[in-house]
């Protein structure tokens, strides 16, 4: 039964993985291409704010790599290690990561007036989750260490 649990969110994985590469290879592009065509005044930001979506799928899939990680020791039994600890902390950093892109991102596109309402109401949305996720990642971690020590002492009065 746990062989099929991580099996299913490693499949969840490679999906989020397989669509962020499908949105950054072929809907952004478009995207960017039609907003330009149909905002002129605002096309010289175009590629700035291609870049900078760019830019934040790399700690996006460090993250998943990361995830990858944390199933893999818990299909090996090794939940309860300093790896997985160190794990938890790449995807904390990593969400916090991608919410402060986003947040200079914002306040990029705030003070050039080209913040649309969709745009921010996203943006905020992105900031949002990644903040969510790290802060559970930082939990789990703080849990995980605790968990980790007493482990530690019980071996020790044995």
């Amino acid at each position: 039964m746990e062989r099929q649990r991580t099996l299913f969110l490693k499949i969840v994985i490679i999906l989020l993985g397989i669509t962020v590469v499908a949105l950054c290879v072929l809907w952004l592009p478009w995207l960017a291409r039609n907003a330009a065509e149909q905002a002129p005044e605002f096309a010289y930001l175009k590629y700035p704010v291609l870049l900078g979506l760019y830019v934040t799928a790399v700690p996006f899939f460090m993250a998943l790599h990361q995830a990858w990680q944390l199933l893999n020791y818990i299909e090996k039994n090794a939940a309860f290690s300093e790896l997985s600890v160190s794990t938890l902390n790449k995807i904390k950093y990593c969400g916090n990561a991608i919410a402060f892109l986003y947040a200079v991102g914002t306040i990029l596109l705030l003070t050039q007036n080209a913040l649309h309402p969709g745009v921010a109401i996203i943006s905020f949305l992105v900031m949002f989750t990644s903040v969510v996720i790290a802060v559970f990642a930082a939990v789990l971690q703080k849990l995980l260490k605790n968990a980790l020590k007493i482990k530690s002492e019980n071996e020790l009065t044995i």
